[in-house]
């Protein structure tokens, strides 16, 4: 009776017992199903990974699922890839999937592409996928960029005859330069000097109608891709076109120049001439006022003359004589109103 009462007793003990190890039981069972489709898939692509790895991904919150088919993808390639690296790349915020793709392209090509190199580039904000296949399929790049609104690239001869040029360059993407490398919009500026200056330096225009090629030649010589995330395989000019005589333009515009100039001087020689003529009319005043004044001490003169005794009368009268002869003459050598008409 009394092991009946203690059997009774622990009873309680051992159904919570029970409960317990059960729930534990189906939570264990339910994370193995959770995560037992891509274990299974792991184990039979040859990218096995453990059950307490899958689960240790999901508590650090990394993407199992992207990382266990990166992992078979790379596997399947030939590629292989640490699982710890591939979850760090994917914390750092990188594309791991594109990464794997691009790194597995990159073999099929006989190019080197190591992960580092790989996810330095993904995290710079480049697609290294299409970097990929950009080193392996060239493409063609229009100088200059219609994007920026400019139509041609503009450049004057010797002869001072415009040009008017539309280039295609052909690039594949440096893998090695790929990260701190200039981006296709150096390549087009480059481009675009270069052939500024090639027209530049080319002494008649028809000449760089004739030969195009020239241009391109000129331009590919320069190594414009150096420090660059491309290599320019060739420089293509798609279109080329006369455009203004700048040469005769500006010559127009700088003998307009020259007039204006030329009138300015003229204009500031007269002004000169005129302030001149005015400073002797106010000299010619001032000369009369001399001879005004001159004039008006003659009569004290003579005054002063009779009282001292050195002038008589007879001098007197001469020297009226004398003066009016003098009138007389200057009013002879005047012409009159009807001579003037």
């Amino acid at each position: 009776m009394s092991i009946l009462l203690d059997e009774n007793s622990f009873s309680p003990w051992v159904i919570i017992t029970v409960i317990v190890v059960l729930i534990v039981a189906l939570i264990i069972l339910a994370v193995i199903l959770q995560f037992a489709g891509l274990w299974v898939r792991a184990y039979v692509s040859g990218a096995r990974v453990s059950m307490l790895e899958l689960i240790g991904m999901r508590l650090r919150k990394v993407n199992s699922t992207v990382i266990v088919n990166s992992r078979i993808q790379a596997s399947r390639a030939g590629l292989h890839i640490a699982q710890p690296d591939m979850e760090s790349h994917m914390l750092a915020g990188g594309d791991v999937q594109r990464v794997i793709l691009a790194m597995i392209a990159a073999n099929k090509a006989n190019i080197s592409l190591d992960w580092k190199t790989a996810t330095a580039i993904d995290l710079a904000g480049r697609d290294i996928l299409e970097a990929v296949q950009t080193s392996v399929n060239p493409k063609v790049i229009d100088v200059p960029n219609p994007a920026f609104g400019q139509p041609t690239i503009d450049g004057v001869a010797q002869d001072g005859i415009q040009l008017r040029v539309k280039a295609r360059v052909t690039v594949r993407t440096n893998i090695q330069s790929l990260v701190g490398g200039a981006t296709e919009e150096t390549v087009v500026a480059r481009v675009g000097e270069g052939i500024v200056n090639a027209i530049g330096s080319a002494k008649d225009y028809k000449d760089v109608l004739e030969h195009p090629d020239h241009i391109s030649k000129a331009v590919l010589a320069k190594g414009l891709d150096a420090n660059t995330a491309f290599e320019i395989l060739s420089i293509d000019i798609a279109e080329i076109a006369p455009g203004e005589n700048i040469g005769a333009k500006l010559m127009a515009d700088r003998a307009e120049s020259d007039k204006r100039r030329f009138q300015a001087e003229a204009e500031q020689r007269r002004a000169m001439a005129v302030a001149h003529e005015q400073e002797n009319v106010a000299k010619q005043a001032e000369n009369r006022a001399l001879v005004v004044l001159a004039e008006a001490e003659v009569p004290r003169a003579i005054a002063e003359a009779f009282r001292s005794g050195n002038l008589g009368v007879m001098d007197y009268y001469k020297l009226k004589n004398m003066m009016a002869d003098t009138t007389m003459r200057e009013a002879i050598a005047k012409p009159t109103a009807g001579a003037k008409a």
